[in-house]
């Protein structure tokens, strides 16, 4: 049919004109824009697929830069760490020279530089922020990302605690010394360094006797050294050698401190007097004046009183051996420290039973083998009339008296005990470590040893943290490089097909404006009709 109202092949041109210029936009946006999605309405649910995968990769991309902070703050710990452990190497060195019995120089010298390096270390360990307590001394969590529960997004290393810390308190040496050891006889102003003089001269039987009670497993042991003089008398070094040879059998040594007194120390519990000069000038050339007991390797308690010991023990009564009565005499003492409690029961004898403490002696083996593997030791104390107590640490002392019908107790003046008496705390007094002029210097070797340990195994923790953290960057970045691919999948527009529909496109559209024009030419055909 031929109408001049309708023109069905111009509508039809004109919607294939719209479609194709749709279609040509569109193809012209993916190209633009490099994405097949650009509004939810190209694809919605595509959209939704791809907008997850884009909040992942987000996430790792973040994660990422996260973890290699961690692994920058972790490395400038790390070069701490190592620091500290060249300063290690310094205060050994000083520690092992100072050790040395030849050493010549002054150990006051080598010690202020090696309490200088303390003081450095425990800077350099807060400059890092893994000091006691600091910043870094923590659980470090680093958040990375890529799992569906938060704890596995994480990353831990932990640095907690303070065996963690890089300090020297952390690390067990901050009250570690290398300055000359040992201790002095009490009121003793003979200066053995003074060349001026000679000791025990004028006689060849000038002498000087020093007694010693040496704590051992089976009690106690009374020793008397004697160091020999001449007609022209000995040099300072030949009274701390002749000691040294009589000393050597027992684990004791003499040594002249640094301010030129003699000084005793060693491994061995021990409480030594010394007798006055035998012989001629007496009085300048005396090795020693007359003491009272001295303190071992750390420390020297008199423990012969119910009273409250401190560091340096309390006088006031004597040992008194237990004595059997109708219900017994005895004592309970609990010694606490680090090791432990151990209990000890001194008692009298009772209904035919012999007793452990009747004598001083027997007293004296009955708690050494009782407290041979807690470090503390039972020696008779330097007037032998109590025992005296001696240990490298602190300990508390506790005891229960039961005097009963019988009499005799080692805390008190022989009368009977209180009940649960509290002896107390007993502080370490003294010089620290082996009380000798190489005791603190070995004792610092020992505590040095332990730092390096420790501090190896903190260097191990921030090492392992690394490379967690390595790892896991090599995971998050493979995550994110699939994530993206499985992103690219759904938004991405197909270059080389849209290229191709861009073609076609335009192809159309002209077309479809081709055919447009001649469907709009055809209702002038009518008029061909109307002539005549």
């Amino acid at each position: 049919m031929l109408s001049i109202q309708t023109n069905i092949a111009s509508l039809e041109s004109q919607n294939a004109i719209t479609t194709n210029t749709n279609f040509l936009n569109n193809t012209i946006e993916q190209l633009s824009t490099g994405y097949r999605i650009n509004s939810s309405a190209d694809d919605a649910a595509g959209l939704a697929v791809a907008n997850t995968y884009t909040a992942n990769t987000t996430e790792l991309t973040q994660g990422v830069l996260n973890a290699n902070n961690s692994v920058t703050s972790l490395q400038i710990v790390d070069g701490g760490a190592n620091n500290i452990s060249q300063i290690l190497d310094r205060l050994d060195t000083l520690a092992t020279e100072s050790a040395s019995s030849t050493f010549a120089g002054d150990r006051t010298t080598l010690n202020n530089e090696y309490q200088g390096l303390l003081s450095e270390i425990n800077q350099q360990a807060s400059n890092v922020n893994l000091n006691t307590g600091g910043t870094y001394n923590t659980n470090l969590t680093t958040y990375v990302g890529g799992a569906n529960n938060p704890a596995d997004a994480q990353v831990s290393v932990n640095l907690s605690g303070a065996s963690n810390a890089i300090d020297s308190t952390a690390l067990g040496i901050q009250n570690t010394s290398i300055a000359g050891g040992g201790t002095e006889l009490t009121n003793n102003v003979v200066n053995l360094n003074n060349t001026a003089v000679t000791f025990l001269s004028g006689s060849a039987t000038a002498s000087q006797t020093f007694n010693f009670n040496i704590a051992t497993a089976t009690g106690n042991t009374a020793v008397g050294i004697t160091v020999n003089g001449s007609a022209a008398g000995i040099t300072g070094a030949n009274v701390v050698s002749q000691l040294n040879t009589a000393l050597s059998t027992y684990g004791i040594s003499a040594a002249i401190a640094n301010d030129g007194k003699l000084e005793f120390g060693g491994t061995t519990a021990f409480t030594v007097t010394g007798a006055a000069t035998l012989g001629v000038n007496t009085t300048a050339g005396s090795v020693a004046a007359t003491t009272t007991s001295i303190a071992t390797n750390t420390s020297n308690y008199t423990a012969d009183s119910a009273v409250a010991l401190n560091g340096a023990g309390t006088a006031g009564g004597a040992f008194v051996g237990f004595t059997a009565g109708v219900g017994g005499s005895s004592e309970s003492i609990t010694f606490q420290n680090g090791t432990g409690s151990t209990s000890v029961t001194l008692s009298g004898t009772v209904n035919n039973n012999n007793g452990n403490a009747t004598t001083l002696q027997q007293a004296l083996q009955t708690l050494n083998t009782a407290l041979s593997a807690t470090g503390i030791s039972a020696v008779e104390n330097a007037t032998a009339n109590g025992i005296s107590f001696q240990s490298a640490s602190s300990f508390n002392i506790n005891l229960t008296a039961n005097s009963t019908g019988g009499t005799g107790n080692l805390f008190g003046s022989g009368t009977a005990a209180s009940a649960n008496a509290d002896v107390g705390a007993v502080g370490v007094a003294g010089p620290a470590a082996t009380a000798s002029n190489t005791g603190n210097a070995i004792a610092a070797l020992a505590s040095l040893q332990g730092a390096v340990t420790n501090l190896g195994l903190v260097q191990g923790q921030i090492g392992a943290g690394i490379n967690k953290l390595n790892y896991a960057v090599s995971l998050a970045q493979s995550q994110i490089t699939n994530f993206s691919a499985a992103e690219s999948g759904i938004k991405d527009a197909n270059i080389a097909a849209e290229a191709a529909n861009l073609t076609k496109g335009q192809v159309l559209q002209q077309a479809s404006l081709a055919a447009l024009a001649q469907a709009n030419s055809i209702p002038q055909n009518v008029l061909a009709l109307l002539k005549s």
